[in-house]
């Protein structure tokens, strides 16, 4: 049961639509711009910056779970 958990939320950490978003005065800038490399480039750091705090919370959330596994495995 806990395999099963633990395959779909890697399923749903790896399954994820590419986002876009942008502050006001960013997107008021940016659409001004023909060619729009400066937005996707924008975009692509936004999403390059969200993507450390999910790791983190997942590397204490792993390091929780070994532990919690470890001690149950010392109680039996």
């Amino acid at each position: 049961m806990k395999q099963r958990l633990l395959i779909l939320i890697i399923v749903f950490l790896l399954a994820t639509l590419p986002a876009e978003a942008q502050c006001a005065m960013c997107r008021a800038v940016l659409e001004s711009e023909e060619k729009g490399q400066a937005a996707e480039g924008i975009n692509n750091g936004i999403i390059y910056l969200m993507i450390f705090p999910y790791l983190l919370v997942g590397g204490v959330g792993y390091a929780i779970y070994r532990m919690r596994k470890k001690a149950k495995e010392t109680e039996t």
